[in-house]
């Protein structure tokens, strides 16, 4: 297959990926889905994405780069994903993925700067479209397993987020302005994952998908998985083990 088909290729996929984002935008307006049901699926996402990032991500990186590049990318990742986060935080889109605007929030507060909520959830994204990217790079079939967690994990995201937004009197046109965006920017970052690093050493390959995971990691524990046990509390470790044990299984399947 030759680079050019191999590049659109990758962003086909992340294009798919990336298409859960609007299919749970179209969920979360027309339908009137239990918060608990959203943190569930929420949860069963967290569990995908963490079994991928574990076995496609963080071991894919050890096996071609070793454990100094995967360790320090790992690390690194989660700084950068994490100082990102704080900023965003900090301009109005710390609650993007809670669906539940009540007086446990100030509403006030949540969805006042519609830039901020999609760069934050951009953020969110970046890292799992580079990894779609990069799978392609390495070994030139994408990582289904990886594509379904991203998918999965996509869905409530939206959902809960434009929820939230209709509540605050957002329209669909505004709602789906927002994804969209994101989900076509996220497919444009599968091919830049795939044509950025065509000529680099294993050893930064490793450091990127190791950086990639770490941000990944943090985006479920910052943002993910609060919103998951707010609602299913004692059932959302469960319900997450349940997202790994899937996960795993298509991986070895």
């Amino acid at each position: 297959m030759s680079g050019t088909a191999t590049w659109f290729q990758a962003v086909l996929w992340g294009g798919i990926a990336g298409s859960a984002l609007i299919l749970g935008s179209l969920i979360g307006y027309f339908f009137k889905l239990s918060q608990r049901v959203v943190a569930g699926v929420m949860a069963f996402g967290s569990g995908a994405l963490i079994s991928a990032l574990s076995f496609e991500m963080v071991d894919k990186a050890y096996n071609i780069g070793g454990l100094l590049s995967t360790a320090s990318g790992f690390v690194l990742g989660a700084i950068i994903y994490s100082a990102a986060n704080y900023l965003v935080s900090n301009c109005g889109a710390m609650h993007r993925k809670r669906s539940n605007i009540n007086n446990k929030l100030d509403s006030d507060k949540l969805y006042n700067n519609a830039r901020s909520i999609a760069v934050g959830a951009l953020i969110d994204g970046i890292p799992e479209s580079i990894v779609i990217g990069l799978g392609l790079l390495q070994g030139g079939v994408v990582s289904i397993v990886t594509v379904v967690a991203i998918f999965i994990s996509n869905v409530p995201e939206a959902l809960s987020s434009t929820v939230g937004m209709k509540n605050k009197g957002k329209n669909l046109l505004f709602i789906l302005s927002i994804w969209g965006g994101i989900a076509v920017i996220s497919s444009i970052f599968s091919g830049i994952g795939y044509l950025a690093f065509q000529t680099v050493s294993v050893q930064v390959i490793s450091v990127i998908t190791a950086v990639a995971a770490g941000a990944i990691l943090s985006m479920i524990v910052d943002t993910m998985i609060p919103e998951a046990f707010e609602e299913t509390h004692n059932f959302a470790g469960l319900i997450t083990v349940a997202g790994f044990l899937c996960a795993f299984m298509l991986e070895k399947m």
